[in-house]
């Protein structure tokens, strides 16, 4: 027959043991969830072989390309659960024409549990002029970093995203969005507006859509673009450069 400290003993025991059972429920639901996300696709893969103009280097922080720029460098935070090497294309065209660019590998692929790795790529390296973006998720995240990192940067960028906090008024803010993103909320986006300085650029590319800011195929409840993904980056390029 069992004593009644015994009983209260299992019990006990099990008090302890229910918290350690959600504890892996949850992360086993979250590992799930991460590992479910948009891949690069042949042509974003292609983009990470070097040419005449931009040499293309792997990194520990991600991805390195290296123009003819030796002044002016982007660092770019991807969109969330998109491979980060989707942006390979945008990128090399952005290397090519004057900015060079590092591209930033995000833990779990999602930039909220990476937002201070701009600290890391900034010591690699000498360039005179730092700027700052991202896509989505991983615009929001570059705008909050520049947030508390004004007098180290030049600008920062936001492809189809927007500021969650105040930025400096001497930081040199762009927004940059799809005439067709599905995904973007508009409303969000539009209330967010408080956070700019006085003199940020909003620029709506006609035709484009959430996804083809890099080369991961559709996003799911994304809209239907009216150009192709190389029309989209490459306007995308011409406007980061005339707001630099």
């Amino acid at each position: 027959m069992k004593t009644i400290m015994e009983t209260d003993q299992k019990r006990k025991k099990w008090r302890w043991m229910i918290p350690v059972f959600v504890l892996l429920l949850a992360a086993t639901a979250f590992l799930i969830y991460t590992e479910q996300y948009y891949h690069a696709d042949k042509s974003a893969y292609d983009a990470l072989e070097s040419d005449e103009t931009v040499e293309v280097m792997q990194t520990e922080y991600g991805w390195l390309f290296d123009g003819p720029s030796e002044t002016d460098a982007l660092i770019f935070y991807p969109g969330g659960k998109v491979e980060e090497t989707a942006y390979a294309p945008l990128l090399h065209d952005l290397a090519g024409q004057g900015m060079d660019a590092c591209l930033v590998k995000m833990p779990f692929r999602l930039a909220v549990f990476g937002i201070n790795k701009a600290n890391h790529v900034m010591k690699q390296y000498d360039y005179e002029n730092w700027y700052i973006g991202g896509h989505s998720l991983g615009g929001v995240m570059a705008a909050a970093y520049a947030s508390e990192h004004s007098s180290e940067l030049c600008g920062v960028y936001m492809l189809a995203a927007y500021p969650a906090k105040s930025l400096d008024e001497k930081t040199t803010a762009t927004t940059i969005y799809g005439s067709e993103d599905g995904v973007l909320n508009m409303e969000k986006m539009r209330n967010a507006k408080q956070y700019l300085p006085e003199g940020s650029k909003e620029h709506v590319i006609k035709g484009g859509n959430h996804a083809q800011f890099g080369n991961y195929g559709k996003q799911d409840g994304d809209g239907i673009a009216d150009i192709s993904p190389d029309e989209q980056q490459h306007k995308t390029v011409e406007l980061i450069l005339q707001a630099k």
